[in-house]
């Protein structure tokens, strides 16, 4: 595939958006697509082997589709980075509808959210690892290994808390980098959910907070923010594990009760 320049690039960009021109959309498409091979293989290195490497390309590919079609690059996003978080998503929802995550893992999670969510509740904070792990009666250790096999297994998403149409606007990334700026009594459920987020994530502990902010507005990778906080790759998918499933306990399971 022949590379294209910045210049050509925001030219079809241009032209696509200005026009809905076709052939520039395919050329976005194909420019892109090699994303959608990297997402794939990184989603699929945690899954059983049962799972085809071929359909998570299928699956995310209508997601780089559907990235190319909404995207706005006028708000000043990296296509990149929202594309990314459109193929996983969409690979993600497509697994989600076979069913494909092992009953134990299901368990475990949902033994630590709810473990989470009592010790949210008594301490009026988030609990830490240890905390967590304490009132497991586990080993830190076996805490962090089972919090990494639930995010290898893209089990928890922060953008799933929000619903679709929401996930589609980049909302994301500009509540993360600005909360203040929106505003709750806007929009109604829409808005207060979203500021009601924004507010949880600013309550989460240092490190997780930094961790989301690094990861949705930065754009950077798991290994990059692993390099800035100078732990593993492995580490930062535990924390960023641990500070969904914190935010998951105020937005999911209240509605589901």
């Amino acid at each position: 595939m022949r590379e294209r320049g910045d210049q050509e690039l925001q030219d079809l960009w241009s032209e696509y958006k200005s026009t809905g021109n076709e052939r520039a959309r395919e050329g976005l498409i194909l420019h892109y697509s090699p994303l959608v091979k990297f997402v794939a293989g990184r989603v699929g290195s945690g899954l059983p082997r049962n799972v085809d490497q071929n359909d998570l390309v299928s699956f995310g590919t209508f997601g780089l589709i559907d990235a190319v079609d909404k995207f706005e690059p006028e708000r000043g996003f990296k296509f990149e980075t929202y594309a990314v978080n459109r193929i996983k998503g969409a690979i993600l929802d497509e697994l989600r509808h076979l069913d494909w995550v092992p009953r134990s893992v299901r368990s475990r999670a949902r033994e630590i959210q709810r473990t989470m969510a009592e010790l949210n509740h008594r301490l009026q904070r988030t609990p830490t690892e240890e905390e967590v792990a304490t009132a497991m009666d586990l080993p830190l250790g076996t805490l962090r290994d089972q919090l990494g096999e639930i995010a290898n297994l893209g089990f928890v998403a922060l953008d799933e808390l929000l619903n679709p149409s929401e996930r589609d606007s980049g909302a994301m990334s500009e509540m993360i980098a600005d909360p203040a700026a929106i505003d709750p009594s806007g929009s109604f459920e829409k808005e207060e959910t979203r500021y009601m987020l924004a507010d949880s994530i600013n309550r989460l502990p240092d490190r997780e907070r930094l961790v989301l902010t690094l990861y949705y507005y930065e754009g950077l990778t798991l290994a990059e923010i692993g390099g800035v906080l100078n732990v593993t790759e492995s580490r930062v998918c535990q924390i960023h594990t641990k500070a969904v499933m914190s935010l998951r306990n105020r937005f999911i399971e209240p509605a589901a009760r």
